[in-house]
């Protein structure tokens, strides 16, 4: 029988280290849900009463199937578990799961909290009480395990095993620092599963000397159950392992598929291209092309013999079929397995098309021209359904915006403050109607916005509720005369979302392309008529 690995991820607490990503609360909700549909076992939310954010997010549970977790500090030297308003926090927030981070190696101990080893080893024992007496799942994540157990394994050792005796579901084994090679960390855990049973330790690995990944497979061959890690190995320095790396490597690989299980399905591992891509659009990063399983060069061979080996036999330069994973496979000539990548998506928008159909010829030669322009539907799937209507002759024509102009003007107000105001003013023809309409906004896209929603004469009662929930920006093909593709998240009323994405030279006009599908996927879901 294969033995359970629990996954375990902290992109939205760990991740939200990593230099120049910042998650909105609406980023941190969308990314829950990615993970939990993707069939992770714990998603980390944060840390609750550290900063306004995190604690707004644990009002509420946030995941459906996933064990909503949230992250702190074990007590504070000099006051119990009770009187600590950092557990109070942890306690008050609505999670299935908490887990404390504790120090592990004595010089931290000592130099960093100031406090005596056996104070600390009191506080592991106090915070994983208290938490497990409210009936949560606890979990120790000790920190800087691996380099204090180098400089002192008898108290490193304690740390755990207070952890364990004290009643906490998982002991963390960090690599704090990322240094531990994997060699040495498969030595360690071995030691440590004498102390602690296997199945109740995990490992918490940064990729400082590029090992995360790595060292996180010997762990589990050590013993270790639990593998902890962030998507993409977002993280601050060097990043986290990733955990993307380690789902394709755990579920294909039959060096771990025979001897171990996750929860991650296999209908679910056909989404881990998407889910990858769709997390680096929605911090607005350029996905790495070379990334192992889901980047877009992962299986893509140039001409020459490589490439006629792999129109022979993928199998002769593919260590797994990429649809396996999402992904596609690329040879300059073709795209081999295209179709069937893309009548996957298609079956998953409920829209289905037999392998012979013609119509699906049309749709990739359209998917691979719009991307050549420079979109990218991964993370935008309203535009994407609107490709494959269109393609398909299924869109009416609710409307037709004949003009449209964009005003910035930087002035001084009545009150003497100088101010920057935008206006915009759109014509727009409804069957024989036609509308003119004009509004200001706090941006030339949010004028726009405005004033392209205010009037849509007898499909305005569909799309009162609709609203810009966020905005991305990206410039790529450099230069002035760069090349701006834009993301656009909507909402309604029913806490629905979806993204759309325009592409072109103008800002203003990619912006446009976004808004103006995101209300024709508003039209087409609520079923309009033309």
């Amino acid at each position: 029988m294969s033995a359970r690995i629990y996954l375990f991820d902290t992109t939205l607490r760990d991740g939200a280290q990593t230099t120049g990503v910042d998650f909105s609360l609406a980023d941190k909700i969308a990314i829950a849900g990615l993970l939990d549909r993707l069939g992770v076992d714990y998603v980390e939310g944060g840390y609750p009463g550290a900063n306004p954010l995190d604690t707004e997010l644990f009002r509420e549970k946030r995941t459906q199937n996933a064990r909503f977790t949230a992250f702190g500090m074990t007590k504070r030297a000099g006051r119990s578990a009770a009187n600590d308003p950092g557990i109070a926090a942890l306690l008050d927030a609505q999670c299935d799961a908490i887990c404390f981070v504790a120090k592990a190696w004595d010089y931290h101990v000592r130099i960093a909290l100031e406090i005596a080893l056996e104070e600390n080893l009191a506080a592991i024992t106090e915070s994983v009480e208290a938490a497990a007496a409210r009936g949560r799942e606890v979990m120790v994540d000790c920190e800087h395990f691996f380099d204090g157990y180098k400089a002192n394994p008898d108290y490193a050792l304690a740390c755990a095993r207070t952890a364990y005796e004290a009643g906490a579901r998982w002991v963390v084994l960090c690599d704090t620092n990322g240094g531990t090679l994997p060699e040495e960390v498969r030595a360690i855990v071995t030691r440590v599963a004498e102390t602690v049973p296997g199945d109740r330790l995990g490992i918490h690995a940064h990729d400082d000397c590029g090992c995360a990944v790595a060292n996180s497979l010997a762990a589990i061959e050590a013993g270790a159950r639990q593998i902890q890690g962030t998507l993409n190995g977002l993280g601050e320095r060097c990043g986290n392992a990733n955990l993307v790396t380690i789902i394709g490597t755990l579920a294909l690989k039959p060096h771990y598929a025979e001897r171990f299980a996750t929860g991650i399905a296999p209908e679910a591992l056909a989404r881990l291209t998407p889910v990858s891509r769709a997390i680096d659009e929605l911090l607005n990063r350029q996905p790495n092309r070379h990334a192992p399983f889901v980047g877009a060069s992962a299986f893509a061979t140039k001409a020459g013999i490589h490439a006629s080996a792999v129109l022979k036999d993928p199998r002769t330069y593919e260590h797994v079929a990429p649809e396996s994973v999402g992904n596609l496979r690329r040879v300059l000539v073709s795209d081999q397995g295209g179709k069937s990548n893309l009548r996957a998506e298609l079956e998953r928008l409920g829209i289905e098309l037999s392998r012979d159909d013609p119509r699906l010829s049309r749709l990739l030669d359209a998917l691979k021209e719009k991307e050549a322009q420079g979109y990218a539907y991964e993370g935008a799937d309203a535009s994407f359904y609107l490709l494959v209507k269109r393609v398909l002759g299924e869109v009416p024509d609710f409307f037709e915006v004949e003009r449209f102009s964009v005003n910035v003007e930087r002035r001084w107000n009545a009150v003497g403050q100088l101010v920057t105001v935008a206006e915009a003013i759109v014509k727009v023809k409804v069957g024989d109607e036609v509308l003119i309409s004009a509004a200001e906004g706090n941006g030339p896209v949010n004028a726009l916005d405005v004033a392209l929603r205010k009037d849509l004469g007898r499909y305005q009662a569909l799309i009162e509720d609709l609203e810009l929930i966020d905005y991305k920006v990206r410039i790529f093909q450099g230069g002035s005369d760069a090349v701006t593709r834009v993301l656009i998240e909507s909402g309604n009323a029913s806490g629905e979302r979806w993204t759309t994405v325009g592409v072109s030279p103008n800002i203003i006009d990619a912006s446009f392309e976004a808004l103006n599908d995101s209300i024709v996927y508003t039209l087409m879901t609520r079923g309009a008529r033309p």
